[in-house]
């Protein structure tokens, strides 16, 4: 018969047991093969572990790791309540949210959240494609606020269809003082959870972290 004091200690037992599996499970699997492996390499030969003692062991292995994973992600979910957590970003969808993020650019214009360096008596806006590299830079002023982005080239062609990044460089008296990523402004579509965490999905596929969302708005 178990007493309570030897129950709790199982419970706490089993509880730490299972938190050392969710650290590594790669590394807890071998670990317990290695157990194993030693526990024949000394049983008695006398009186053999029977088969059926290591099917259970196996099976018990296989249920307490699945269970670790699954209060992982439950953790992870949890943890994401918040700003991230999917309960209050469902209210996200369908409204603009503001973010660094390369996001997608077709017909409509683009608004930008520019702030600039106060010292600056020349600012450049640069525009980079969805590998991050600088295809376009334009004198726009010193200044802060919001300003719409209509993705024209020197010669006043559209750019084409895609995801786009932009930063701001500040500069006086020729010398660059700084250069700052630039928010714009995106429709949510969808929000995600996964490995990585709490998504956010913009119109045109463009995505984000949620922690990385530092403003939203409803659609202009």
């Amino acid at each position: 018969m178990v007493d309570a004091i030897s129950a709790a200690t199982t419970t706490q037992t089993t509880a730490a047991t299972a938190s050392s599996f969710s650290t590594a499970t790669g590394a807890d699997f071998q670990t317990f093969l290695t157990m194993l492996t030693a526990q024949l390499k000394n049983q008695d030969p006398l009186n053999p572990m029977e088969g059926t003692d290591f099917a259970i062991q196996l099976a018990t292995f296989a249920g307490v790791e699945q269970q670790t994973l699954s209060n992982k992600y439950l953790e992870q979910m949890s943890g994401q309540g918040g700003t991230g957590g999917l309960g209050s970003m469902a209210a996200w969808i369908g409204k603009e949210a503001r973010t660094t993020a390369p996001v997608f650019f077709g017909d409509d214009p683009l608004t930008l959240d520019i702030a600039s360096h106060n010292l600056a008596d020349s600012v450049q806006l640069i525009t980079m494609n969805s590998r991050g590299q600088e295809i376009m830079r334009e004198e726009i002023g010193p200044g802060l606020g919001q300003i719409d982005w209509y993705g024209r080239s020197a010669d006043g062609s559209k750019l084409a269809d895609g995801t786009y990044s932009f930063a701001v460089e500040s500069a006086r008296n020729g010398e660059v003082i700084e250069q700052t990523q630039v928010g714009v402004y995106a429709r949510i579509t969808e929000a995600q959870f996964g490995t990585d965490g709490a998504r956010v999905i913009f119109q045109g596929g463009a995505s984000a972290p949620a922690d990385d969302i530092t403003a939203l708005r409803d659609p202009a």
